[in-house]
């Protein structure tokens, strides 16, 4: 009956049932543009069941969710993504005022955020070249050399069903819109707010609106190893923080004026360029978050002096100006590049191949090129 249903729709040009049970934010334009095929799929589909609830508790913020899109997602399994949705049962915390530190935070290998919808935000890809760990280059989900199944709204899922996002979650807010005031979208895991790529003109106050730019450009010269060839953006290690290239620092975060905060409040911004979805912390991150995968950071190709992580994926191998000023910034001392490849990680020997899914030794490799 709802197969005919759904055809009945298509030829007579009805438009499909909405399946979203919550009003759009404020300054939120419309999320994307439709296709019929995409109608019919949301009619074929059941109704998505999410649940994510974000409330207040003494001077915590507790996020409760089960990590399924509000919005249909897109066909999981697919060609290039093996996994089936499941459920999850977050019980994640954050800290309700927020203080920033002195220096930035990697958030290599762990879950940056959530948006407001519930589903997780994962930038990092496990896939590396030629499927080896320990060549220390690593795939960029959005960098055009993978093919990971993502979905319209810039998400997939995980081996272990996790629906997460790589990039601007246009189901939450399309890439291109809340243009007419900050558009947010959700919480990192130090507790600062996330908003979509468009902010005030002026940090200070309320003023017209611009496509916020991060500071992240691409190395100029060729790889000195590893897959070789120019720089091009396909692996995260092409990218390097350059201070006053772009409005935002290392984090992808800046301290201005939002709807939700009049007096202003230090907030991350998601981009459609590197870094997407930031990759460092300038505040610090719950543990709730950081247990979501078990794991302390795992990517890189420097060594760094100190214990406290700093961004070892945009600092260059050469030395470089801007990489020395990367560190600078972050309060550490200059990296040690370790020769012939990535340092050892501690507990992960012989372990390799992708989280995502499609790779692996012995499998077929989802990312390929230089």
């Amino acid at each position: 009956m709802r197969l005919g249903l759904a055809f009945a729709s298509a030829l007579i040009a009805f438009p499909a049932a909405a399946h979203d049970s919550s009003a759009p934010l404020g300054g939120q334009e419309p999320l994307e543009h439709t296709h019929i095929a995409d109608e019919i799929w949301d009619l074929l589909l059941p109704e998505a069941e999410a649940s994510a609830d974000i409330s207040v508790q003494g001077n915590t913020r507790r996020i409760r969710a089960n990590g399924y899109p509000i919005k249909s997602p897109g066909r999981f399994p697919n060609r290039n993504n093996p996994h089936a949705i499941s459920k999850k049962n977050y019980s994640l915390k954050v800290p309700l005022n927020p203080r920033r530190t002195n220096r930035a935070t990697s958030a290599q290998g762990s879950v940056f955020g959530i948006a407001i919808n519930g589903v997780v935000m994962d930038p990092g890809t496990a896939e590396f070249w030629q499927n080896d760990r320990r060549s220390g280059w690593n795939y960029e989900a959005l960098g055009g050399a993978c093919k990971l199944g993502l979905d319209k709204y810039n998400a997939h899922v995980q081996p272990d069903g996790t629906y997460h996002y790589h990039g601007i979650p246009t189901g939450v807010v399309a890439s291109s819109g809340g243009r007419s005031v900050p558009a947010m979208i959700g919480y990192a895991a130090d507790g600062f707010p996330v908003y979509g790529q468009y902010g005030y003109s002026d940090p200070a106050g309320k003023s017209s609106m611009k496509k916020l730019k991060s500071s992240y450009r691409i190395k100029s010269g060729t790889r000195p190893d590893g897959p070789g060839g120019s720089y091009n953006g396909k692996f995260t290690q092409d990218w390097a923080f350059v201070s006053g290239a772009g409005d935002l620092d290392q984090c992808n975060g800046r301290f201005a004026v939002t709807p939700e905060y009049p007096d202003g409040t230090y907030h991350y911004i998601l981009t459609d360029t590197f870094p997407f979805i930031p990759r460092c912390w300038m505040g610090q991150p719950d543990a709730s978050f950081t247990r979501l995968k078990g794991r302390g950071q795992r990517r890189g190709d420097v060594e760094m002096e100190q214990v406290s992580p700093t961004i070892d994926f945009a600092t260059m191998k050469d030395n470089s100006e801007a990489a020395g000023h990367l560190i600078q910034v972050q309060g550490g001392q200059p990296p040690r590049v370790r020769p012939g490849g990535p340092p050892p990680q501690r507990g992960q020997r012989g372990q390799r191949g992708p989280r995502q899914g499609g790779g692996g030794q012995g499998r077929r490799a989802p990312c390929s090129g230089s």
